[in-house]
C-alpha cells in the first residue's frame, strides 16, 4: 500500500477525544446487558435483526412479525381542515327536516371549538344518488369518486379526541393529540422497512407549498424513534426535489469521493455521540440523497406519462392540475416501492368551513375529486391497487349545526373515512352516526382503531410492533385500538 503522504495527500487529521463516563458505561456495560436480552428474548419474533419475511430490504431494527398480506404500500390522503362528512358521503335525511331549528334534547350535546351555543341545525344543500353495482350514497359534489364506489369501503362511524386542527391533525398522524410521537408513516418505515434503497420510504407531500400543516413537521416526523425513519416533504411538482442534480462541472466520480469523504467525517462525529440520532439520520440522508441523484429524476419526471394519463389525473385542468401531479406522482412512487406516500389536500386547514361553506367545499371538491378518482382508476389499471392501501379523510368531520349561519364547526364525535384497495372489500359502508350526523354510534371506529387497521392491512400486529423508549415498550396505538373485524373481512 502506498503511503497517502507520497502521493502528494495529506491525511485528515484525527485526535482521539476521551471517553466521557456514559460513553465508557455503555461500551463497558452494553456487552453483559445485550447477553441478557438475547436470554430474555429467546425466540421471541421481534427481533429486529431478521428481517420480515417476504421484505428482503427491511431496515434492521424493524420488526419481524407480519400477517399475510398483498399490500405493499399506503397512499393517505388527507383533507386537511375537515371535510363535511354529511355534505359528502353520510346523508342524513332528517337534518334537512329539522334544519332551522335548535339541535333537539334527545341528542347528546357536544363542545364545539368555536363556542357558538344553541345555534340552529343547517340543512345540506346536496343532491344525493345511489351509484355502482352497490349501490352507495354519494353527493353531487363528487361525481367522479361516485364512479369508483365499488371499490371503496366508506367507514361513517370515526371519532378523535382532538377539538382543534392541532391536535386533530397530530392525533390522525400519531395517535395522540399531544406532539412527540412517532407518525405512522415512521411506524410503518420502522417496522417495514423500503423496497427502493434509492428513494425515500415515506415521502409526503403538500399542495399549497406555502402553507404551513396545522402542527408542522411533527406531523410527518419520527418523535423518539431515530429521525431516520421521518417523511421526506418533497415540493411542488415543478421542483420535486430541489438541489438534486448534480452540477455539470462535477462528475459522477468526484461526487461520489465527496460523499464518501463526507460519510467518513461524520462516522467519525457520531462514533462518540451514539445517544444522537439525527446524525445518523444526516448520514443515511447524504447516501440517500447520493443514490437519489440516479433514480429520483426519472420517479418524479411526469412528462413520461401519456396525454390520455395527464388528462385522466385533470393536469389539463387548472382547478385539478396541482393536486392532480401528486396524485400521479404517489402513483409513480409507489409504483417503485415507496412505503408510505402521504398527500395534503387543503393544506394550511383550508378544509375548515366556519363560514360559507357551501362556496369552500364546492371548490375544494372540485379540486380533490377527479385527481382521487384517477388514482383509483389507475391503480386498478394497472394491478397495483390489491397492493396499494389507500385511505381517505381529514381530522375529524362538520357539526350539523350552523355557526355564522352558513358555515359548520369542528366535529370530531362522528366523521367518516374511506379506504381502497389493500384487498378491501369495496361497495359497502361500515358504522352509522345518528340521525343529523353528530355522534358515531354504531361500530365506532377511534383513530387507534384506524390505526390498528391499517397496520393490520399492511401486514403488521399493532400489539407486536414495538419500539423500546426510556425502558417502556410503545407502540403506535398507544398500546390501544382494536382492528376492525368488518373492515378487513372478505
Amino acid at each position: 500500500m502506498s503511503d497517502p503522504r507520497r502521493d502528494g495527500h495529506q491525511p485528515t487529521p484525527h485526535i482521539a477525544a476521551p471517553l466521557s463516563r456514559r460513553e465508557m458505561l455503555v461500551r463497558g456495560g452494553g456487552g453483559f446487558g445485550a447477553l441478557a436480552l438475547a436470554h430474555l428474548l429467546g425466540s421471541n419474533p421481534l427481533r429486529g435483526a431478521t428481517p420480515p419475511e417476504g421484505v428482503p430490504n427491511a431496515l434492521l431494527g424493524g420488526v419481524s412479525y407480519t400477517i399475510p398480506t398483498r399490500v405493499k404500500s399506503c397512499i393517505f390522503l388527507f383533507m386537511e381542515g375537515g371535510p363535511s362528512h354529511i355534505d359528502t358521503f353520510d346523508p342524513k335525511p332528517m337534518l334537512n327536516k329539522l334544519a332551522g331549528r335548535p339541535l333537539p334534547a334527545s341528542f347528546k350535546p357536544v363542545i364545539t371549538p368555536m363556542g357558538e351555543a344553541g345555534s340552529p341545525l343547517l340543512a345540506s344543500k346536496r343532491k344525493w344518488k345511489q351509484h355502482g353495482k352497490s349501490g352507495l350514497w354519494v353527493s353531487d359534489w363528487l361525481p367522479h369518486l361516485a364512479e369508483c364506489v365499488d371499490d371503496i369501503a366508506v367507514i361513517r362511524s370515526c371519532w378523535s379526541n382532538g377539538l382543534n386542527h392541532v391536535g386533530g391533525v397530530c392525533q390522525m398522524n400519531t395517535g395522540s393529540i399531544l406532539a412527540g410521537r412517532p407518525s405512522l408513516g415512521s411506524w410503518v418505515s420502522y417496522g417495514l422497512g423500503s423496497e427502493n434503497q434509492n428513494l425515500p420510504g415515506y415521502v409526503v407531500l403538500l399542495d399549497n407549498p406555502g402553507s404551513v400543516v396545522a402542527g408542522g413537521p411533527r406531523n410527518w416526523g419520527a418523535g423518539f424513534m431515530p429521525a431516520t425513519y421521518q417523511g421526506t416533504r418533497l415540493g411542488a411538482a415543478s421542483d420535486v426535489i430541489p438541489n438534486l442534480a448534480t452540477p455539470k462541472q462535477v462528475s459522477a466520480d468526484r461526487q461520489r469521493d465527496k460523499v464518501e469523504f463526507l460519510h467518513r467525517l461524520n462516522a467519525r462525529h457520531a462514533d462518540q455521540r451514539q445517544d444522537q440520532t439525527e446524525l445518523d439520520a444526516r448520514i443515511r440522508a447524504y447516501e440517500l440523497a447520493f443514490r437519489m441523484q440516479a433514480e429520483a429524476p426519472e420517479a418524479v419526471d411526469l412528462t413520461r406519462e401519456s396525454e390520455e394519463t395527464k388528462s385522466l389525473y385533470g393536469l389539463d385542468r387548472k382547478e385539478t392540475k396541482v393536486f392532480g401531479q401528486n396524485c400521479l406522482l404517489a402513483r409513480r412512487l409507489v409504483e417503485r416501492g415507496v412505503r408510505f406516500v402521504q398527500l395534503y389536500h387543503g393544506a394550511g386547514s383550508k378544509w375548515d368551513a366556519h363560514a360559507g361553506i357551501e362556496k369552500n367545499h364546492t371548490g375544494l371538491c372540485e379540486g380533490m375529486d377527479q385527481p382521487v378518482a384517477a388514482l383509483l382508476k389507475d391503480l386498478k389499471r394497472r394491478g397495483l391497487l390489491d397492493e396499494t392501501l389507500v385511505v381517505w379523510g381529514g381530522e375529524f368531520g362538520r357539526t350539523p349545526m350552523s355557526e355564522q349561519g352558513d358555515g359548520r364547526d369542528h366535529n370530531p364525535y362522528g366523521f367518516t373515512m374511506w379506504m381502497a384497495g389493500g384487498g378491501i372489500q369495496g361497495g359497502r359502508t361500515i358504522g352509522a352516526t345518528d340521525e343529523v350526523g353528530l355522534h358515531a354510534i354504531e361500530d365506532r371506529l377511534h383513530v387507534h382503531d384506524l390505526h390498528a387497521s391499517i397496520l393490520a392491512l399492511m401486514g403488521v400486529d399493532h400489539t407486536k410492533l414495538v419500539y423500546l423508549h426510556k425502558g417502556r415498550p410503545e407502540r403506535a396505538t398507544l398500546n390501544e385500538g382494536i382492528v376492525s373485524e368488518k373492515l378487513l373481512a372478505s
